[in-house]
């Protein structure tokens, strides 16, 4: 049997790249899968992919209490209920910027989008899922979440704090049989690492590409079929024991 058989999921951040990726694991997996992100074009787009039977679409704003509430309602009311919910939303924001030359704006950007969105579709979720006996939440941070990085202060900061969050929501929902951990994987071969290393080094990105690739023991960003395969062991009952932890895709970063 597919791990995720009569499972239903929200994924957040669901045009993006790893959550394309998760989207397609989780309903090869079994699943129904309620996609949630701002892209209204690339969510048309992945739907026709994967068949309305399998996928809905919710343009939201993650960011947002009364969207979130209305996603998880939707899984609900298309599906019967909710089982596995993925907050996946996130971007970088400034990169190659100190904290102290950050602004204000830039850093209230990246903790809202961030780490506000989990803990919206923490708030949200629980209640459903507790309804259910019990269920998953899978929050991706980063490995960043773990160590320390210059110029990236605002989503190193993010990822940290997503790390506490899934932590105490772990523990406070461990009694509803409700699990909560985070994903944490090194760079990804991502569109958001393009805008990184743009970031750092903007007039040569593949020197900034170099520097990074040199952190990582398997000297190359992780695939993002790789993350979501991590995010599947922790959405599916192979994990029934697993909960308030970090689950590390990062080819050794952390290791050295």
């Amino acid at each position: 049997m597919s791990r995720l058989t009569n499972k239903v999921c929200v994924i957040t951040g669901a045009a993006g790249d790893i959550g394309q990726a998760a989207a397609r694991l989780f309903i090869a997996e079994g699943a129904r899968v309620v996609l949630v992100d701002r892209d209204a074009a690339k969510l048309e787009q992945l739907i026709t992919e994967l068949g309305q039977a399998h996928a809905i679409s919710v343009v939201a704003d993650v960011s947002n209490d009364l969207e979130v509430r209305a996603c998880m309602a939707t899984a609900v009311k298309h599906f019967g209920g909710l089982d596995v919910v993925l907050a996946n939303a996130g971007i970088a924001g400034p990169a190659g910027k100190t904290l102290e030359h950050c602004l204000v704006e830039e850093f209230d950007q990246v903790m809202t989008v961030n780490v506000r969105s989990a803990w919206l579709a923490i708030k949200h979720a629980a209640p459903l899922l507790r309804a259910r006996g019990g269920g998953s939440i899978v929050v991706t941070s980063s490995v960043m979440g773990l160590v320390a990085a210059g110029m990236a202060g605002p989503y190193v900061t993010s990822k940290h704090a997503l790390i506490g969050l899934a932590k105490t929501a772990a523990v406070e929902l461990a009694r509803d049989k409700i699990r909560v951990n985070t994903v944490n994987p090194a760079p990804v071969e991502s569109r958001m690492m393009r805008e990184i290393e743009h970031g750092f080094t903007p007039a040569d990105e593949n020197k900034a590409k170099k520097a990074i690739l040199a952190t990582i023991p398997f000297r190359r960003y992780v695939h993002t079929d790789e993350v979501a395969k991590m995010m599947l062991f922790l959405a599916s009952d192979d994990s029934s024991f697993c909960t308030g932890s970090s689950y590390l895709v990062d080819g050794g970063l952390v290791a050295i």
